[in-house]
């Protein structure tokens, strides 16, 4: 009788253990049109926790210092909306940029990434 309740037990509380935040992004990558070098690109992602947990970000990485990066203050409860805003600056970039906006998060892959890219045409 015992193992049974333990069993059960496991059974019912083990969804409680398993709940997580989820990060969604309606895009995760971006296009910008072709952009002449010195201008500052910017871009508001849209994101949503589609968990069943609140949705933390600890912080970012970026591959270079030319990319600014807001993250919502707040942590995002389930099924909430909120924004990730961007500005990218284009001085000193040239031709083809390819970036990742790498996030740390409390979501299971604990990484989650943002993508942008933009042909960047020299000044004369």
């Amino acid at each position: 009788m015992s193992r049974f309740l333990v069993v059960v037990f496991i059974f019912f509380t083990a969804p409680v253990f398993t709940q997580r935040a989820v990060f969604y992004a309606k895009k995760k990558t971006i296009c910008f049109p072709k952009t002449t070098e010195g201008a500052k690109l910017n871009y508001r992602y849209i994101i949503k926790n589609t968990g069943k947990a609140p949705l933390e970000f600890y912080g970012f990485d970026t591959e270079c210092t030319c990319t600014e990066v807001t993250l919502p203050q707040n942590p995002l409860k389930p099924n909430e909306q909120n924004f990730i805003d961007i500005v990218f600056d284009t001085n000193g970039k040239y031709f083809f940029q390819d970036r990742v906006i790498y996030l740390s998060t409390n979501t299971r892959k604990k990484r989650e990434k943002l993508r942008f890219k933009v042909f960047v045409v020299p000044k004369d």
